[in-house]
């Protein structure tokens, strides 16, 4: 598979497969499909993607306890991490060095240069897999 048969899956708060995915359900969806990666769920930890504090705080907790490794050089399906007002809690896939595969809300699964715009400036760390290094 490649991560452009990922674009134009439908944001859904919670949502983890094709049907719909926030931007952790898509990363979950991406380690599944192409990597045989199984991420949890986190279905119950938080309500809507709105809550930015609770989500900053459950990828916090993911990237200080494993097994995700920060990393300086980007790799394709690296995780991207993000702020979204004060908080670290926006998800993206690495496609390479220069673009991101991620969804947001109200929109779909989307290929964008990592110096977009809207998000140059948010970026926060990349992290990698251990089962990737």
């Amino acid at each position: 598979m490649s991560l452009s048969d990922f674009v134009g899956i439908p944001h859904a708060d919670l949502g983890r497969d094709r049907a719909g995915c926030d931007c952790y359900g898509l990363l979950r969806l991406v380690y599944a499909e192409d990597l045989g990666i199984a991420l949890p769920s986190f279905t119950g930890a938080y309500a809507t993607c709105a809550e930015h504090a609770q989500i900053a705080a459950l990828l916090a907790g993911e990237a200080a306890a494993g097994p995700w490794q920060p990393v300086e050089t980007v790799r394709p399906y690296d995780a991207l991490l993000f702020r979204v007002g004060r908080h670290d809690c926006h998800v993206a896939v690495a496609v390479d060095r220069a673009r991101m595969l991620h969804v947001h809300a109200r929109s779909r699964a989307v290929i964008v240069p990592r110096a977009d715009l809207t998000w140059r400036d948010r970026f926060s760390a990349a992290f990698r897999h251990e089962a990737l290094l």
